[in-house]
């Protein structure tokens, strides 16, 4: 757990340290990051909005030969997907893995009800607004395929979340990124937008805890 926060509040210098070693199999190892992020129900804690942020910045820079608009085209399809690939695993397994022996060890039950509060207060709109949620955003899809909602509904919203999370994350990095203050600051910067993103499911879960105080 330890080298995973370190990778996060340092993400950039570690994706510096990875395309100097794989070269262009950098773009094949962080689409299967933010593929898995979403896809496996079971790790919602890796990186998804710094490691857009700090993938788009590192390739605005000229000492490397990445490419901005492969990464956003990489990181949608792997989004979209992930996505679908979750709310399959809910529409066919549903809650019940959380109560299997050996899955529902990996499972964050919590994590779940509170996609499920968020889920049945602003319906389709969920799988939208929790893409730009961390961990929320990896139980959403679970939580929209254990609900049965039609899929081509469920892909719709995932559509239009994917595209508004790409653009706003890597569009923030490929044009801020490189601002020097961010730079030298980036640890912070990382802190930042993960504060911010987790803004939504705070305000969510106090409404809901005063909901339950006041019944």
């Amino acid at each position: 757990m330890t080298q995973l926060i370190d990778f996060v509040l340092h993400i950039d210098a570690h994706l510096v340290n990875i395309v100097n070693q794989f070269g262009n199999w950098t773009y094949v190892i962080l689409f299967a990051i933010i593929f898995v992020e979403t896809g496996a129900v079971i790790l919602p804690f890796l990186p998804g909005d710094s490691l857009l942020f700090a993938a788009a910045a590192l390739a605005a820079r000229t000492d490397n030969d990445l490419n901005v608009w492969l990464f956003a085209a990489l990181f949608l399809i792997a989004s979209i997907a992930g996505d679908s690939l979750n709310e399959q695993i809910g529409q066919r397994v549903g809650l019940a893995a959380t109560k299997n022996r050996f899955f529902g060890k990996f499972i964050n039950t919590e994590k779940i009800e509170e996609a499920q509060v968020f889920f049945d207060k602003y319906g389709g709109k969920t799988i939208a607004i929790g893409r730009f949620m961390p961990i929320i955003r990896t139980f959403v899809p679970f939580v929209a395929g254990g609900s049965q909602m039609a899929f081509m509904k469920f892909f719709r919203y995932d559509v239009i979340g994917s595209i508004l999370w790409v653009t706003l994350c890597c569009g923030a990095g490929y044009f801020f990124g490189n601002i020097v203050v961010v730079r030298e600051h980036f640890s912070l910067v990382v802190l930042g937008i993960i504060g911010v993103s987790l803004i939504p499911m705070v305000i969510t879960a106090v409404k809901s805890q005063m909901k339950k105080n006041n019944a």
